[in-house]
């Protein structure tokens, strides 16, 4: 796959935007609390739910994963410069790997919160859901569903979402599944 390396630090640069909750030009846990506790409340879900506490631990493990990486601990600040080095090196540069390790969890978590049927996969109203929860223009849902269902089974898998979060990120998917 041909990385564009200005989409891919542009998407970046986006993400720490959207996560620096606070707007203090640096990202903190408390914002990545924050912005998980968003989604959930656009979900309309209980926050102690254990949908709700999977998608919050996620979000959570994730900081503390790319902060410690970062060299900041679990419990410090990443500023852009760190944040956009630290997933360059941490989620990129390992590939499937990389997105497996740290991006996965929270789109696992995000399956499990937007599954309303259970059965472990989104479905296109489901995934319509998803994409408003995380204030992304869902008219372009059904297009995008398709473009992210390869198996053409119609439902998602977390599979296909971790693929869809890697190609929108390398600048061959324009939906932003963890917002934008």
């Amino acid at each position: 796959m041909v990385m564009s390396t200005s989409v891919k630090s542009d998407r970046l640069k986006k993400r720490f935007e959207k996560w620096d909750v606070d707007g203090n030009g640096l990202i903190e846990k408390s914002d990545y609390e924050a912005e998980a506790h968003r989604i959930i409340k656009a979900f309309d879900e209980d926050p102690s739910s254990p949908q709700a506490r999977a998608l919050i631990d996620a979000y959570i493990s994730m900081f503390e994963f790319l902060a410690t990486k970062a060299g900041v601990g679990a419990n410090g600040s990443m500023t852009e410069d760190q944040f956009l080095s630290v997933v360059e090196a941490q989620v990129f540069a390992e590939g499937d790997a990389g997105f497996n390790r740290v991006i996965r969890p929270t789109v696992a978590a995000m399956v499990g919160l937007c599954d309303i049927d259970g059965d472990g996969e989104v479905s296109p109203s489901e995934f319509r859901k998803w994409l408003e929860a995380i204030g992304v223009d869902a008219s372009s849902a059904v297009e995008a569903f398709r473009t992210i269902d390869t198996s053409g089974n119609g439902t998602l898998t977390v599979d296909e979402l971790v693929a869809a979060v890697r190609a929108y990120h390398f600048g061959t998917l324009d939906v932003p599944l963890l917002g934008h």
